[in-house]
């Protein structure tokens, strides 16, 4: 991509794209249980933890893991670094899906 819009390979692939969307529509200092989580995406609980720890290992969710009374917890929310590269993942995207930006003259485009 020769304008330097790349979209972000953490982000990209599609159960973490579905992973991080889910998680965008949170308020910021919401949280989600990982079963529901789960079951939001239809995911199994082995191939969700994957995907989550590529996107915990690039800073973009925070899982934490505690107990509710003897039962164990497991929290998930979207960082504020996870929230601002969804957003510049969204931007990237549309400016792939629409080339001419608002500075392209009519003369220009294709």
């Amino acid at each position: 991509m020769s304008d330097g819009t790349e979209l972000d390979p953490v982000i990209h692939a599609q159960a973490r794209l579905r992973v991080v969307s889910a998680l965008s529509v949170l308020r910021e200092e919401d949280k989600v249980t990982f079963p529901r989580l789960q079951e939001s995406l239809r995911m199994t609980a082995g191939n969700l933890s994957v995907h989550l720890r590529k996107l915990e290992d690039a800073g973009y969710v925070e899982v934490t893991k505690t107990h509710q009374g003897r039962t164990p917890a497991t929290f998930v929310r979207l960082t504020r670094r996870g929230r601002l590269a969804f957003e510049e993942y969204q931007e990237a995207l549309r400016a792939l899906l629409n080339p001419t930006s608002p500075s392209t003259s009519s003369e220009e485009t294709l």
